[in-house]
Order: structure tokens, then sequence, then C-alpha cells
């Protein structure tokens, strides 16, 4: 998005960590908070009534989880525009494989620096997804450890051309746009055609996305890269 102010939803049933991001939040210029939740059930009621750019989504809170919250604010026409942010304690947290699958847009941790906090709401509000690549390892890890990783037909793949496939998989381990050009020796502004690209072939709305399809078809493999 290119308009001034961002507007951002919390989820997180820890009233002091709800507070904190809030005010964090409020304190940049380009960012207004349109509401808090302290369970799932209640950000999904936010999500339809206020439609915030970002959601902050904590995963474990009573009632509903922050999973389910993510799964029907993206699956929602209404809401479907609506990015989600996880926030994980990430050691604790095994359920971060799901979110993505879930329609997730990123994950932060809960104890990051506040300018992070602040440019990651600024990330996902222009439309692309943020994926650590230490939390694009984590997801990984996961993937490789669990026993019904069967590859899934993904619609699209056979359209790829051989670049594609190998930006595709540079996607997959976490680099960047200008990282991905470094390395295939390409511009940044060519990189980020091929990635607008495979997001229109592979029908994925961000990069967390296609991280998911490149796991799961089978054309990244875990500790291969």
């Amino acid at each position: 998005m290119s308009s001034a102010v961002i507007s951002v939803a919390v989820a997180d049933d820890q009233a002091l960590v709800r507070s904190g991001f809030a005010v964090l939040l409020r304190s940049a210029p380009d960012i207004e908070v349109v509401g808090e939740a302290s369970n799932g059930r209640e950000a999904v009621d936010l999500a339809r009534r206020a439609r915030p750019d970002v959601f902050l989504m904590d995963i474990r809170m009573p009632e509903m989880d922050g999973l389910e919250a993510t799964r029907q604010i993206t699956g929602d026409e209404s809401t479907e525009a609506t990015r989600v942010l996880i926030l994980t304690t990430f050691d604790l947290d095994e359920y971060v494989f799901e979110a993505l699958r879930a329609g997730a847009s990123g994950f932060l941790l809960k104890d990051t620096l506040p300018e992070e906090l602040l440019t990651a709401v600024r990330v996902l509000a222009e439309g692309d997804a943020l994926l650590a690549p230490k939390v694009t390892r984590r997801l990984i890890e996961q993937f490789a450890q669990t026993p019904n990783s069967t590859v899934v037909e993904q619609p699209g793949l056979d359209s790829l051309t051989d670049r594609e496939r190998e930006v595709l998989l540079a996607v997959a381990r976490g680099l960047s746009n200008a990282e991905i050009g470094e390395e295939l020796f390409m511009s940044h502004a060519t990189a980020k055609t091929h990635v607008s690209r495979l997001l229109t072939k592979l029908y994925a709305r961000d990069r967390a996305q296609l991280v998911m399809v490149a796991y799961e078809s089978g054309l990244a493999i875990p500790g291969s890269t």
C-alpha cells in the first residue's frame, strides 16, 4: 500500500503484552492501532469490523487460537486483504508451519527490537511477506521432521520456466529480492518481476505461500540448500 497511515490490530491474551505492542505501534506517525483482541474469536470479529491492513496475532489464546483466527480472517472475502503477522516465542511455538498453511504472511519474535516490529508492519502493509532467514530455517526443519510430509501437487508449477524455478528455490531459502538478484546475477528489479510472476502462476498471496509451495511440491528439499 502507498497510503500514509497503516491500520493495525493486535491480538494477545496477555494484557500487558498486548498494550505494550499497541503503545509502540502508536508511537509511529504512519501507524494507527484500530483495535485490540484478547482471544481469536475477538480477533476475527475485530478484523471484520475494522478491516486492518495488518493484524499482529498471538498463537496461543483461549476460546479460539491464533491459527484458527488467521484461517478465518484470510479465508473470508471481507477480510482476506488483511495481512496476519504471527507473534511467536519461537522455541516454544511448534505451530509456525501450520500458521503459514492458515494464511499468515509473516512471523515476529516477541522479543524483537521495537524498530524491527515497526519495519515488519510496514513490510507486510506493502504487500510483501516477512520471513526472516532463521524463521525460514525453522520452517524447513519442521517440514523435514513431519512424518506425513508427502508431496502435494501444486497448480501452476508445470508452467514455470527454469529461471522461475531457480528464483522459487531462492525464495524458499528466505532470500530477499536483492539477495536473489546477487546470487542469480540479475538486477533487483528483474528478481522482483520474477517473484511477481511466481505469485501469479502459483496462485500465492505472498512470499510466505511461495515457501509452502516450494517445499510441499517437493521442488525444494530440506537440507539440500
